[in-house]
């Protein structure tokens, strides 16, 4: 498949490193050489130096015979002529687009999008993509990590194991043992730094941080075992009142149950239109790193602290300040991948990673097959892949334990009509099923042939 990419930005990057190591011909095009020079050293991809959205551009990048374009520079704008010339002159087949302007997403406008207008397939927001990872971590105080399957009916938690974790050193086939009636399943361990699938016989240390599939019902029970009871959050304060902040404000004050929020915001302008746009969030104006401000703003008694600036540096001194200050949980927003190495020796709770949000949702429209849901782990180390079983699957209508998955792959859950399932060893995979399997990055090319499934457009 022929692959255009427009912007080596973190999520170009990311998605033509995806894209590249699955056999894909992928060009990936910036107006700034040194991250082209970067991206073609780096991976097995071209480059091409120049303005995505002027057609001499795409034409040497190849966009005659191009299957896909996928326009993600930092400018809307860009994004969205790139699309119209990529679908006027070159007649490119699909197209996806990243927009952050909130005035670009708004639902009345949604006709914009249309073949004879704006020929823009998939439209991409990644504050929108942001507020609600942002949402899944405050479901799950206690976990670093947090993301949901099966239409919401299965939860994959980051837990980071604390020395009274009561499962140390116990071997996860024991665990199981234990506890029969419970759906979890530790499908990944990051120790030492390396992220592996483990075995049945491999134990849980102390500083691990686990990757656990569970049910919803399960969701308190799961934690509690692992040493991380459930917290209700009925005191947030969030740092930074743009898209984002305004975004995740917005959806607690639509909670059936009342969170008391309160938003900081240094820019006068910005919080004012906050204030507006809220009906019982406390807008604060001030600076989000002032002692005497998260006093006021009641952090040493809050449940939660989400820093989610524009920037990666305030939002990690946000949240440390406020861990300091004595708030029970602080979620920080990081772009940086390099500095998320940094969350756990200065107490930040959990971070959130635009890049990551972003490029799962990115990977989710593009997958073919009957994928129906990707979320990329950490600094693309892992995926977990939500898809249908084919008739032409290897794996439909066998067993688990005769599926001959990769030692970096581990399934999850099964669902089989309305009941999602633990796949224990017997359990026949049959035509239909919905699976999800947690994968190591250099074992997706084998699930995915286990699937059937490949990188295409519908």
């Amino acid at each position: 498949m022929k692959i255009i990419i427009c912007g080596a930005g973190q999520v170009g990057w990311h998605i033509a490193r995806h894209l590249a190591g699955e056999r894909n011909d992928v060009t990936i095009i910036d107006t700034n050489a040194e991250l082209i020079r970067r991206a073609t050293d780096a991976l097995d991809v071209q480059g091409v130096t120049g303005f995505a959205s002027h057609p001499d551009v795409l034409d040497r990048a190849g966009a005659r015979d191009a299957d896909l374009i996928i326009a993600a520079t930092h400018s809307d704008e860009v994004n969205m002529v790139t699309c119209q010339v990529a679908h006027s002159v070159f007649q490119v087949p699909r197209k996806i687009a990243r927009l952050r302007s909130s005035a670009y997403l708004d639902a009345i406008w949604s006709d914009l999008y249309r073949t004879d207008h704006l020929p823009i397939d998939v439209v991409i927001s990644p504050e929108r993509e942001v507020a609600r990872a942002a949402l899944q971590r405050l479901s799950a105080p206690s976990t670093f990590d947090a993301e949901t399957f099966l239409d919401g009916r299965l939860h994959l938690l980051g837990i980071l194991l604390d020395p009274d974790s009561p499962v140390l050193n116990t071997p996860l086939r024991q665990l199981n043992e234990m506890f029969t009636s419970l759906s979890a399943i530790v499908s990944g361990v990051r120790r030492g730094g390396r992220l592996f699938a483990p075995e049945p016989g491999d134990q849980l240390f102390e500083g691990d941080q686990i990757y656990v599939f569970t049910l919803s019902e399960d969701v308190p029970r799961t934690l509690e075992i692992f040493g991380k009871p459930m917290a209700k959050q009925e005191s947030v304060v969030i740092i930074g009142a743009g898209n984002v902040g305004l975004a995740v404000a917005q959806s607690l004050e639509a909670r059936p149950e009342r969170v008391r929020v309160k938003l900081i915001e240094r820019s006068r302008a910005r919080a004012e239109d906050a204030a507006d746009a809220l009906n019982r969030t406390i807008v604060l104006n001030g600076d989000g790193l002032s002692a005497e401000l998260l006093e006021e703003a009641a952090v040493p008694r809050a449940d939660a602290v989400l820093a989610i600036t524009d920037d990666d540096k305030t939002n990690i001194l946000a949240a440390v300040r406020a861990k300091q200050a004595g708030a029970k949980l602080a979620i920080s927003l990081v772009n940086d991948p390099t500095l998320m190495s940094l969350m756990e020796p200065l107490d930040i709770d959990a971070f959130i990673n635009p890049r990551a949000s972003t490029v799962s949702t990115i990977l989710r429209h593009i997958r073919h097959g009957r994928v129906r849901d990707i979320y990329s782990i950490g600094d693309a180390e892992a995926e977990v892949i939500e898809a249908q079983v084919l008739s032409t699957s290897p794996i439909s209508g066998r067993a688990v334990r005769d599926i001959e998955f990769p030692e970096g792959a581990l399934m999850g859950a099964v669902q089989k009509g309305d009941r999602v399932v633990k796949p224990t060893g017997d359990l026949r995979i049959e035509e239909g099923d919905i699976v999800v399997i947690f994968s190591l990055t250099s074992d997706i090319p084998e699930v995915e042939r286990l699937l059937q499934v490949s990188i295409d457009f519908f």
